[in-house]
């Protein structure tokens, strides 16, 4: 069908504008979401902390995301878009200059934690305004080039943060985001539309701190497993209850009129296994960007730079795959496809036991780019998969609840490969590299098990249920 000359037309000066504007938020929060990777050693030796315990930092800052994603929509009803988007991009600001200051890690992971906060609305609410500044017939073209940046972000993210450490200070991966954010407050403030006159539904604030408390609860417990002692203690504590909180959740969203998440999303079938997928199978594929440069780093003798370099296979093989995701779930259909690349991605993530000094700089190359290649096409066919049965009202909602999940999953699956990381420290020892080298050997193969078991999920799915419809959207981290 032709497009029509509507969809054709250009887009107005000021609805080009709020496209930039709102865009730059979006390469903000991906920028910063990577670029930290390359810089944990210089972060560990300036702080007088282990290297492999600095997994906290990026916990932080996913976790911080994806306990304030649920409540966005309702803030930008309430208080407005505009004044919303501009409270995100100070708080990021506020929490970049925090980082920058912080002269020890518990300042740094709760200066990353108000980072994070505002980076969790940065996007939902961006994309908010575009929805409301665009006709129907343009959104799809409007959104498609918010997305952009967030495939720029994780291009540059770890390259630029080598750079950063190598020939200035891992200070300056904070201090950048100042300029960047100051500009985006201006930009905000005129041409951002201000939304105040919409009308907010009731918030389930219950529910609210139910579903965040427990979330919180279950990864920081993830993360004090391999503590020992007392914090080995506390975490079971914090297991048990952070799962009655999210029990409890259930429970209360069943009989309250107007929940969060509607239980009535959860009778789909495709989102149902698609959000259990997208948490069990990133739990090893999210702790990928953190474990590489830090091996290549620490083991293997890499500098800062060349580490961040390294992690560029890794998204060339993304982006390369993206036009031929359509077509190859359109041959085998959803479920085969996500069976046989759960697998896949599994085995490639467990074939990083195998690296040392021996292995050719062009195998590893080809490792990194491959793996990018499966990771990218498993997320394609998650994302959209868990979004391609709901019901037009239901749409924003199971958005929302896609993004909490795949925040979720990014900060559990850090702080799993942390406390994997440190049992096999605990081990094997840290006297020399070769030593550290045996710990990620089997943290790699013990996050490759983790994300096998996603496989069992995906089963459930139709047979030869093949693309068509709808799509997931501009995807994140993926």
């Amino acid at each position: 069908m032709p497009e029509s000359s509507t969809a054709a037309a250009p887009l107005s000066p000021m609805r080009n504008k709020l496209l930039w504007l709102v865009s730059l938020g979006f390469f903000m929060q991906t920028l910063d979401s990577t670029i930290v990777n390359t810089a944990l050693p210089a972060m560990a030796r300036d702080m007088g902390e282990s290297p492999l315990h600095m997994h906290s930092v990026i916990v932080a800052y996913s976790l911080a995301m994806a306990v304030l994603i649920p409540a966005s929509g309702w803030l930008a009803d309430r208080f407005g878009t505009r004044r919303v988007f501009m409270s995100a991009i100070g708080l990021f600001v506020l929490g970049s200059v925090l980082c920058a200051l912080s002269p020890n890690l518990n300042l740094l992971v709760a200066a990353r934690v108000i980072q994070g906060l505002g980076g969790a609305l940065l996007l939902p609410v961006g994309r908010l305004a575009v929805l409301r500044a665009f006709p129907r017939e343009q959104f799809i073209r409007a959104i498609s080039f918010v997305a952009i940046p967030g495939l720029v972000g994780p291009l540059i993210g770890p390259t630029l943060g080598g750079w950063m450490v190598e020939f200035a200070s891992w200070h300056w991966i904070f201090w950048v985001n100042v300029p960047v954010g100051l500009i985006g407050l201006l930009a905000s403030a005129r041409y951002m539309p201000a939304g105040e006159n919409m009308q907010p539904r009731s918030f389930d604030l219950t529910g609210y701190v139910m579903l965040a408390g427990g979330m919180a609860l279950v990864s920081l417990a993830v993360e004090s497993m391999a503590s020992g002692g007392v914090r080995s203690a506390s975490a079971l504590i914090m297991m048990v209850f952070g799962l009655a909180c999210l029990s409890g959740y259930w429970l209360h969203a069943l009989r309250k009129p107007e929940p969060l998440f509607a239980p009535e999303l959860f009778t789909v079938r495709t989102l149902r296994v698609g959000l259990l997928g997208n948490l069990f199978s990133r739990l090893g594929s999210s702790a990928m960007p953190f474990m590489t440069p830090l091996v290549l780093q620490v083991s293997l003798g890499y500098s800062p730079m060349h580490a961040g370099m390294m992690m560029l296979p890794t998204v060339i093989g993304s982006m390369l795959t993206k036009p031929l995701v359509t077509r190859v779930i359109h041959r085998f259909g959803y479920r085969e496809v996500l069976v046989t690349n759960t697998w896949v991605l599994a085995l490639l993530i467990a074939s990083f036991s195998f690296i040392s000094p021996d292995v050719p700089v062009p195998l590893l190359i080809a490792q990194l780019g491959i793996f990018g290649a499966v990771n990218s096409l498993q997320f394609s066919a998650m994302n959209t998969v868990t979004l391609k049965d709901l019901l037009p009202h239901f749409a924003s909602s199971g958005n929302s609840l896609l993004s909490m999940v795949q925040m979720l999953a990014m900060g559990m699956g850090v702080a799993a490969a942390g406390a994997v990381l440190a049992a096999f420290q605990a081990h094997f020892g840290m006297a020399t590299a070769g030593d550290t080298l045996w710990a990620f050997r089997g943290t790699f193969i013990m996050m490759g098990l983790l994300t096998l078991a996603a496989t069992l999920l995906f089963t459930q799915l139709p047979r030869q249920e093949q693309a068509g419809g709808s799509t997931a959207g501009p995807e994140q981290h993926g």
